[in-house]
């Protein structure tokens, strides 16, 4: 939303951070009112944990606020740095949160973004809640509208699961920050923010216990209380739970014998009793000791970088305690800049996916990585074999530096058998190629005399060669058909041109090709339409179209001096036509050819007539 510049304030001589609003944003009504809800929310509230907002305005279409400024670190760096907090350090820190939380409360305010990000450790001790930017009023059920509001490690289950928020809501996210301080890790992870969500949503919140043994059954129980997935369940607003953990304490530090003594000794910082509550300088301030039960919202006093200390140093005497606080304020820097950008900070796994092995290996020693010798392999359907397809740790994990990362070398895709396709609709195939893990390409068409239209005739790789049922084919590898378009429309008996017009309609060029006899077409039609040199034929190609040269030329065959059973098979065989007296069929074995009409070797038409003449030896 908004970027934060340290500033000073030329008429009081202070410094001040300035939030001011992204410009991009300034035509956006919905930031703008969540901006300036930050202001009023934060105004309304005058305590000692709570950030104090100075003022608000806008210069032209520039909004901003003018806020107290806090040198020091946020409870996430504290985390990041030492991980797990004792104890005692987890229930300061609460104790602060809670009890500016609680005037939040007290005053109908509802945070709805608390994390550690927004928990401010001053360099002096204080700790202040900021960033009321998503605060609303504590009504019964406030709305958040289409969107989920807040940082979703720290979302109730009421919000994930319904969009509202109460004060038990922020309760839920103290409690999952106060596992996190004893636990040392959140109690929910995911890749991905609905996984996260998802668990909150139906999973019980564990004990801090149960990954920190050190953590006491008490403070197991207010974890559990303040993270109950019923918000009935949990303390109705942090007044309570504060209530709750200072008898905690208490109870816990008359069980340690080394903190009993001073139990009620430690120092507070409270406002004058002149001054405006949560508005008092330093000048202004009061030293009060012993401390009694009375509190408005207590500040602590210990330095912030020797929380990570606070419980040895209160059982150890002796003169070093003043150097050891020194040493610790002198690493300071050093820390956040050893953790920041020095070697103990972490380095995101670049993305070195279809790069060489050896360009891989040279990329991420870049990063301050080591890469080991070996490497490990899988398949991968957009990644060529050979190439790299990943990483061990993956690609954006966050690794410290000189890790060792593990290159995974594709093998290319999985061998899958190919499924039955020809023989199959075009429909059916496409199907099967999906449920076999392919993809299909594309389709193209053939005449085929045998095969019905819309039957696969053939399965094409990628290529181009036939893909044969059973055979082995890349995982999600691309397969094309071939179908076909059933046989070439018959041409038989039509002239050129309207053969030429019968093609055209399917798609076919026909042109003109060679001639041969039929005893069937008349001489210049059309027989048929012929592939191009056996070729099959798709649509928008081009056929041969077979003319008639007119009938077969024959010879007629010598049968006179045969008799006339043995000479009409010949001359029927020949394909003749015979014109002869039928009585002498009766008396074939008698009857003698002898002349044939036209004569015997003369050529003729196939089919044409032949007249025969006999000699018989008897009389009719």
């Amino acid at each position: 939303m908004a970027t934060v510049y340290l500033a000073t304030d030329l008429r009081l001589e202070r410094r001040v951070a300035i939030k001011v609003m992204h410009g991009h944003l300034a035509d956006d009504s919905e930031y703008k009112a969540r901006f300036i809800q930050e202001a009023r929310s934060a105004a309304r509230l005058a305590h000692p944990n709570v950030v104090n907002v100075y003022d608000q305005g806008q210069d032209d279409d520039t909004a901003y606020l003018v806020m107290e400024y806090l040198p020091g670190i946020t409870l996430r760096d504290l985390l990041q740095e030492h991980r797990i907090l004792t104890t005692t350090q987890s229930m300061d820190i609460m104790e602060a949160i809670l009890s500016g939380l609680a005037a939040a409360h007290k005053n109908g305010i509802v945070h709805r973004d608390l994390k550690p990000e927004n928990v401010l450790l001053a360099d002096d001790g204080r700790i202040k809640i900021g960033d009321f930017g998503l605060a609303r009023a504590a009504t019964a059920n406030t709305a958040t509208g289409n969107a989920l509001l807040g940082t979703i490690a720290y979302l109730s289950p009421e919000l994930v699961m319904r969009g509202v928020a109460d004060t038990r809501s922020d309760i839920y996210a103290v409690g999952i920050m106060l596992y996190e301080m004893l636990a040392g890790e959140q109690p929910f992870k995911g890749e991905q923010a609905f996984q996260i969500a998802q668990q909150h949503a139906n999973d019980t919140v564990p004990t801090p216990s149960s990954k920190n043994p050190r953590v006491p059954a008490e403070l197991d129980e207010l974890v559990l209380w303040a993270t109950a997935r019923d918000p009935d369940q949990r303390p109705r607003d942090a007044r309570m739970m504060l209530d709750q953990l200072l008898d905690t304490q208490a109870s816990l530090q008359s069980d340690d014998p080394s903190t009993a003594a001073t139990a009620v000794q430690r120092t507070m910082v409270f406002p004058s009793v002149g001054s405006s509550v949560g508005a008092a300088s330093d000048a202004e301030t009061q030293i009060i000791a012993p401390r009694s039960r009375q509190r408005t919202g207590p500040v602590l006093t210990d330095s912030v970088n020797a929380l990570a200390t606070k419980t040895a140093r209160r059982r150890s005497r002796g003169f070093w305690l003043f150097g050891l606080v020194l040493v610790l304020a002198a690493l300071a820097g050093g820390t956040g800049w050893y953790f920041g950008a020095g070697p103990g900070s972490l380095v995101t796994i670049r993305d070195v996916s279809a790069m060489t092995e050896a360009d891989a290996r040279t990329a991420l020693k870049a990063q301050d990585l080591t890469v080991a010798a070996t490497t490990t392999t899988a398949y991968s359907t957009s990644v060529a074999q050979g190439k790299v397809v990943g990483t061990t740790p993956k690609t954006g994990t966050q690794v410290e530096h000189r890790g060792q990362v593990t290159l995974v070398i594709s093998n290319g895709p999985q061998p899958l058998p190919v499924p039955k396709l020809v023989g199959l609709s075009e429909d059916q195939a496409k199907q099967a190629i999906g449920t076999g893990h392919f993809a299909y390409k594309a389709s193209s068409t053939q005449f085929d005399p045998k095969v019905a239209q819309g039957v696969v005739l053939a399965a094409v790789g990628a290529d181009g060669s036939p893909l044969a049922e059973g055979q082995s084919y890349g995982e999600q590898q691309p397969i094309s058909l071939v179908v076909s378009l059933g046989p070439i429309p018959s041409v038989a008996g039509q002239s050129i041109s309207e053969a030429q017009s019968t093609l055209q309609a399917k798609g076919i060029t026909g042109i003109a090709g060679a001639s041969e006899p039929s005893a069937t077409i008349a001489k210049g039609l059309v027989i048929r339409a012929q592939a191009q040199d056996n070729k099959p034929v798709n649509t928008g190609g081009t056929v041969d179209l077979i003319l008639s040269s007119g009938k077969p030329q024959v010879s007629v065959p010598d049968v006179v001096g045969l008799t006339w059973d043995k000479a009409k098979p010949i001359l029927v065989a020949a394909g003749f036509t015979l014109s002869y007296d039928n009585k002498v069929d009766a008396f074939s074995t008698l009857s003698v050819v002898t002349k044939v009409s036209p004569g015997s070797g003369t050529t003729v038409d196939q089919g044409s007539t032949l007249k025969i003449n006999f000699k018989a030896s008897f009389s009719y």
